[in-house]
């Protein structure tokens, strides 16, 4: 399945995830980070990181974002993710989820057979690539039959 994003709902995608960035919990690295989802039906689902005094607790941005679709009953229907953070809330360079959230963003896409696109955006710049090219040889669903 081709992902191309119109200039519109790309735009709408990444400010979603720009605006979540506003709302992370960040008091101990004081780096925050939005995520927003786009699924099939347009609608957009956001998450913010939100760290832990006991810092393997912590969640990041794309696994909340994954876990909110997930309790609304989103199972499939990933098409695109966009990532936005940086240090004090200031998006200075673009960054890509961390290895974990390539994990759990590819259980998701993978329930509805999706690769989604990967926008990682900052103030200055923005890289786009999809998850199998984040996360080749991924583990999934489909290891475990």
């Amino acid at each position: 399945m081709s992902i191309d994003l119109v200039a519109e709902r790309r735009e709408a995608l990444v400010a979603a995830a720009r605006t979540a960035m506003g709302t992370a919990y960040a008091p101990y690295s004081g780096f925050h980070v939005g995520a927003a989802l786009l699924f099939e039906d347009g609608a957009i689902v956001t998450g913010a990181n939100v760290e832990n005094a006991s810092y393997g607790l912590s969640l990041c941005a794309e696994t909340v974002a994954c876990s909110i679709a997930a309790h609304a009953g989103r199972r499939g229907g990933l098409l695109a993710v966009a990532v936005s953070g940086g240090a004090g809330g200031r998006a200075d360079a673009a960054i890509s989820p961390c290895g974990r959230c390539r994990q759990v963003l590819n259980e998701l896409a993978a329930l509805g057979g999706t690769d989604p696109l990967v926008i990682c955006t900052s103030a200055k710049e923005t890289v786009e690539m999809r998850l199998s090219a984040l996360l080749p040889n991924a583990f999934g669903p489909a290891n475990l039959a």
